[in-house]
């Protein structure tokens, strides 16, 4: 027998002042669904998803809650008032005696439950948030951009969880690696309507394609048949005016129908100039150290980026990139080692706290303010890139319309803020891109926009980011800061610093002292997955000890595909560059595959002897 929907949203619509922001939407959520909630910036998204947690009313329709279902809701901006500590806020609606499922998740979270509320940042309060929802553990969860302001850690850590709950949940996310591993269903708000597809993210570009193409056809015929009805009418409706007057208002009939359409919105168009070149060598760091407050960040580090390089620094919240990339910009000292910086170096920087927009003044001021961009006695121009434009013309580039242009910043988007910084510093010429966090709240599209750009850009980027897909699309070269004062550069992506470290899996440091491959017997024993009993692992190992057996699982089906890839004996010959790449991973997959199993035997030995 078919259960019940646990929520049920019927012939919803919404409208915010100007245009209907959600149109006669209907969606059904069911008991164990996992499904992502895409759409462009500002389609409506986490409107709908409070409409759905019932904290916004909408205009008409209904919203349907299958009795006793519990719904949570991970707020964007959690209101705290009245709570001393995170943790009491995690922990509020708990049983007494739960307080552990907040430090449970507080250690995957990485934020401390004691933290002062008055003294928490924003991203310490939003993981306190997303804390509280796991611990809670309702019925259906709705997340709303819940790998903001996580590490990749932590991010890998939340993936996990959410593979093991029992819960149906509902993501909006940016991050594609995150949504691709968790996601079996896709919904999809489009122009105000919802779609659906029982498929997850991974399908959600070939089917949109495929939708958007399947528009464009019908939109061709019903202008060819516009066009003839039209030509029709000129040229015969004076002989048989009374006969015809059917087919008159048949025509303006369908001239209704394609003015009723709504066009989809455009892509940005955005642009990239790097300004006069630099020389080849952009910055080279010789020996450098920095400690802060008795905090080792960095020991004996040296790189030299050179021109055309895209460097991406990586590592857990707190470890100090933010500190390296201040000092190989200069902004700050060195305790001992140099840093030379080549010349003509024109920076632009992308901050990830957007501190260079004033909230309180609006976009068109932001832009025609800009000291750097705005043309002098011209409050409604700016320059870019050389060229003086109109305020207006500018934002609509970044599909900002008038209406908009006259609004506050605040009243934005993440998304839109995002964009309008972008639109800050794509105005200017630069030969060194520095990107903090850029890709929180960006839509797809956008974020397959930047990457583009980044891709074409003549100068050299510097990146911090989390966000894994984007990475490996990216970067060049890879420098991970491992804590301890330890940072390594690595060629290539994050895929590719995983392989080169031999790890398979965020944060699952390889074994230093590997050893051969171990029996078949001990991998069925690590499969078995055996759950010690009392034990004085730690939540953490407790938690490897019992994901390392479905990893194991992963690597061995991931190793035979590339068995069977290369035991193709024309593909070396006819795709080498194929060949190549197929021949690395599996190595770095074997390799993976040894360090699991020496991994899983240790912990488990442990929980035995302790057990």
């Amino acid at each position: 027998m078919a259960q019940a929907p646990l929520l049920q949203l019927t012939d919803i619509s919404l409208t915010f002042g100007g245009g209907p922001i959600l149109s006669d939407l209907s969606l059904v959520v069911h008991p164990g669904d996992r499904a992502a909630l895409v759409g462009r910036n500002g389609s409506g998204k986490s409107t709908l998803m409070r409409i759905m947690a019932g904290l916004v009313e909408p205009d008409t329709g209904s919203r349907t809650l299958s009795p006793g279902t519990s719904v949570g809701y991970m707020e964007q901006d959690p209101e705290m008032a009245g709570f001393s500590t995170l943790g009491d806020f995690a922990a509020a609606a708990l049983e007494p005696g739960e307080m552990y499922r907040v430090e449970m998740a507080a250690e995957g979270l990485k934020f401390d439950p004691a933290q002062a509320v008055d003294t928490a940042s924003g991203g310490e309060r939003r993981r306190a948030a997303l804390a509280r929802l796991m611990a809670e553990a309702p019925e259906l969860m709705l997340l709303d951009e819940p790998t903001n302001h996580l590490d990749i850690t932590a991010i890998t850590w939340l993936e996990q969880e959410l593979k093991q709950t029992r819960s149906a949940f509902v993501l909006i996310s940016h991050d594609r690696a995150f949504l691709r591993e968790l996601t079996r269903a896709t919904l999809w708000i489009d122009r105000g309507i919802m779609r659906r597809q029982e498929k997850g993210f991974e399908h959600f570009e070939e089917w949109r394609d495929k939708i958007w193409d399947e528009e464009d056809q019908s939109r061709h015929k019903l202008d060819r048949k516009i066009k003839a009805e039209a030509r029709w009418a000129v040229e015969g409706i004076s002989a048989r005016r009374k006969r015809n007057q059917g087919r008159v208002r048949a025509l303006q009939a369908l001239r209704a129908e394609r003015a009723s359409q709504i066009r989809r919105q455009g892509t940005a168009a955005m642009a990239l100039e790097a300004g006069p070149k630099s020389g080849k060598k952009v910055i080279e760091a010789r020996g450098i150290s920095k400690s802060y407050g008795g905090k080792l960040i960095l020991r004996d580090f040296s790189v030299k980026i050179q021109k055309g390089d895209r460097v991406a620094f990586v590592g857990p919240n707190g470890v100090g990139k933010t500190t390296l990339l201040k000092i190989l910009l200069g902004e700050v000292t060195p305790d001992s080692g140099e840093v030379i910086r080549g010349t003509n170096l024109i920076p632009a920087v992308f901050d990830q706290a957007r501190s260079k927009l004033e909230p309180e003044k609006s976009l068109w001021e932001n832009l025609s303010g800009d000291a750097e961009i705005g043309v002098s006695g011209r409050a409604d121009q700016v320059m870019v890139r050389g060229q003086p434009r109109h305020v207006v013309g500018y934002l609509k580039d970044f599909l900002f319309d008038e209406r908009q242009a006259r609004a506050p910043v605040k009243s934005l988007s993440g998304g839109e803020k995002a964009r309008l910084l972008l639109a800050r510093i794509m105005a200017r010429e630069s030969n060194l891109l520095v990107l903090d966090e850029p890709t929180n709240d960006l839509d797809i599209e956008t974020l397959d926009l930047l990457q583009e750009l980044l891709d074409d850009y003549d100068g050299t980027t510097l990146l911090v980011s989390h966000d894994r897909d984007f990475l490996d699309r990216v970067a060049s070269v890879t420098i991970a800061m491992e804590g301890d004062g330890h940072a390594i550069a690595y060629a290539g992506g994050w895929s590719d610093y995983r392989a080169q470290r031999g790890e398979e899996g965020a944060g699952a440091p390889a074994s230093k002292d590997r050893k051969p491959a171990r029996t078949r017997t001990k991998k069925e024993n690590a499969k078995q997955g055996g759950k010690p009993g009392k034990s004085g692992l730690t939540f953490t190992e407790r938690h490897r000890l019992e994901n390392l057996p479905a990893e194991i699982d992963q690597l061995e089906a991931e190793i035979a595909k590339l068995e069977e890839l290369l035991s193709d004996p024309e593909l070396f010959n006819r795709e080498p560059v194929k060949f190549r790449k197929a021949t690395d991973a599996l190595k770095a997959r074997q390799t993976a595959l040894n360090s699991a199993e020496d991994e899983w035997l240790t912990l488990a030995e442990k929980a035995e002897a302790e057990g």
